[in-house]
């Protein structure tokens, strides 16, 4: 499924918010983890004033000692993980990407922001660029200040959105691996609404909206009813479905809400009617505000 998990953090409780997940899905997985943490040297000398800059070595030099040992004591929290440690120079969104890329069935896992300096990991900044750059699977958490980060988190479900598309599906087996390794169920959550043409209707004639919502959402029933049938073949604890009339991004992101302790799988775009989920859009929305962690793959891969 994946080879190793690579987790990037920067000193702050913030980023360590990654951290019970990392634990729980390196355990299961049964697969090594590697901890990094980026100097950006650019970033450090223009924060070094100018009579001081003759000893930036210094400066780097005791900055990744300093990781080290701040790392050596992140990987003493994992138990029955191979743990590495790896202090790196350059742009962290870069070095992240980079030291991914080099094997494509790398788990990057990450906080959707942190600090390092006087940098933030904000979605919007090295997370967005990662989100929006790598062909890797990649993890994101959204941090919160006061979420905890020691010990392993609990996960119960595993939240499938899906739009009809087979870019959409491309997410169903690593979602069922999930669900068998953790031990939880399944739910295929579908979204609809009549596409914005059918408001508009012919000269003298008005279509009947009731009648065609429930033909929409009959034949999304029926779509979902049948991605159940094939999931519970796989022996998955449970399979179930949720299907909500309204926008894709707003009901997920209220159901996840709704749904503590769920693990949210989906791929970076897909195909609703005229809309598409692509970056930037969906999946960003559900990364920013359903507060539960998300699962991206690049459409069409599998794990």
């Amino acid at each position: 499924m994946y080879t190793r998990m690579l987790i990037p953090l920067d000193g702050s409780k913030t980023a360590e918010n990654v951290l019970p997940y990392g634990r729980i899905l390196a355990r299961t997985l049964q697969i090594p983890v590697e901890l990094m943490e980026v100097l950006d040297i650019a970033g450090m000398a223009s924060q070094v004033a100018a009579e001081k800059a003759r000893h930036l070595d210094t400066v780097v030099t005791e900055g990744e000692r300093s990781s080290e040992q701040y790392l050596k004591k992140i990987a003493s929290s994992f138990s029955d993980v191979n743990v590495r440690c790896t202090v790196e120079r350059g742009r962290p969104e870069d070095v992240i990407i980079e030291k991914a890329a080099a094997d494509k069935t790398t788990l990057i896992a990450m906080a959707t922001h942190g600090r390092s300096g006087m940098s933030r990991w904000l979605l919007g900044s090295i997370a967005e660029k990662v989100l929006r750059a790598t062909t890797n699977p990649l993890l994101l958490v959204r941090a919160n200040e006061e979420a905890p980060t020691e010990g392993e988190a609990v996960l119960k479900s595993i939240i499938v959105p899906l739009d009809g598309s087979e870019l959409a599906e491309s997410v169903l087996p690593t979602a069922v691996k999930f669900a068998r390794l953790l031990n939880v169920g399944m739910v295929l959550f579908r979204a609809y609404e009549l596409p914005a043409s059918a408001y508009y209707g012919r000269e003298n004639y008005l279509p009947n909206y009731e009648e065609l919502k429930n033909r929409a959402k009959e034949q999304a029933q029926d779509y979902l009813d049948k991605r159940i049938e094939a999931i519970k073949a796989e022996e998955v604890q449970t399979v179930s479905s949720v299907l909500i009339e309204g926008p894709g991004p707003n009901e997920i992101i209220d159901y996840a809400r709704k749904s503590p302790n769920a693990l949210i799988t989906m791929c970076t775009h897909g195909r609703s009617g005229v809309k598409r989920w692509v970056l930037g859009s969906v999946t960003e929305k559900v990364v920013r505000h359903s507060g539960d962690p998300v699962l991206v793959m690049r459409g069409g891969a599998t794990a």
